[in-house]
């Protein structure tokens, strides 16, 4: 919801500010009937797909289509609304995504060498069912004719930019004092919080060994190749993690690599084994284990619980 009313307020300040209706806007579900949000909020929509078809070749045909969605978008499977987009798609209506839209998108074909942005909650288990796409944490992309972005607040920034490319600064400057926010976020602007500040850490090294992990979890890296890149000893980084972190570095770096592959559990059909080896374990029992005293459950079985939760 949040993303879907960021991607549409500022189309409404916008067109009071110019003071004639610059932008247009319906809503569009697959059956014409209303939508239930994730906050049980009921959406009405204007049109259906069918609608939607016949509108192609006259005056009401859309310059965009957009496509809003959220949680457990790797089970939505519609092949009706994949072909429309396609046929949206090749006649020259730019399309753009959502928050986890790009999931969508995807399904659909149309990422295939395109670069785009999710929500980074989503982002393991997209990049590793959707290799083709070229996806990046960023706040949002603009690829030629499509547009994508991770959703929450960020939808007000893809739309943003959209208003300045249709206009100027200095109507997107008068959208946003409307909406009280102060200024345009670049595209590249990081989606989650600085890890300083997520994890309440000051200590600089630290701060660069996580990072380090982080970027290295499907061939973690030695505990000698991190002391030799940040300059400590590896007793200095042992000693750094039980002050700061309450564990071992060794711990640590599992339970990130873990939480990848929880991850890729829930959003992805990734056979359990190749889980394993895109989160740096060198086979599926010793995953399975480690797992298990984390989690309190096999990989199985979590998998098993999020499709009963479904």
């Amino acid at each position: 919801m949040i993303a879907f009313a960021t991607a549409l307020e500022p189309l409404r300040a916008a067109n009071r500010m110019l003071g004639y209706e610059a932008y247009h806007w319906r809503i569009a579900s697959v059956d014409g009937k209303p939508v239930y949000a994730s906050n049980r909020v009921e959406c009405a929509a204007n049109t259906s797909l069918e609608e939607e078809r016949r509108k192609m070749a006259g005056q009401d045909r859309p310059s965009m289509v957009i496509v809003c969605s959220g949680l457990n978008v790797e089970k939505y499977s519609q092949r009706t609304v994949f072909a429309w987009l396609r046929e949206e798609y090749n006649r020259g209506v730019a399309i753009g995504g959502l928050c986890t839209g790009a999931h969508v998108l995807a399904q659909a074909g149309l990422l295939s060498g395109r670069r785009c942005a999710i929500h980074w909650e989503n982002l393991p288990g997209f990049s590793e069912t959707f290799p083709k796409a070229n996806v990046y944490a960023d706040l949002f992309e603009v690829d030629g004719n499509i547009y994508t972005c991770a959703g929450g607040t960020a939808a007000l920034d893809m739309m943003l930019k959209l208003i300045g490319d249709d206009f100027d600064d200095n109507l997107v400057n008068r959208v946003c004092e409307q909406v009280l926010t102060d200024r345009v976020r670049s595209p590249t602007d990081r989606q989650r919080l600085p890890l300083r500040a997520r994890l309440g850490v000051q200590n600089s090294k630290i701060l660069t060994i996580i990072e380090l992990m982080e970027a290295h979890l499907a061939e973690p890296l030695s505990l000698i190749e991190i002391a030799d890149h940040v300059g400590l000893s590896r007793r200095q980084i042992e000693r750094l993690f039980r002050q700061e972190m309450g564990r071992s570095p060794a711990r640590y770096y599992l339970e990130i690599r873990l939480d990848r592959a929880r991850h890729l559990l829930i959003q992805s059909t990734l056979p359990v084994v190749e889980v394993a080896v895109a989160c740096g374990f060198v086979s599926a029992s010793h995953f399975s284990k480690c797992y298990r005293e984390l989690y309190a459950r096999s990989p199985q079985q979590e998998r098993a619980d999020r499709k009963l939760a479904a």
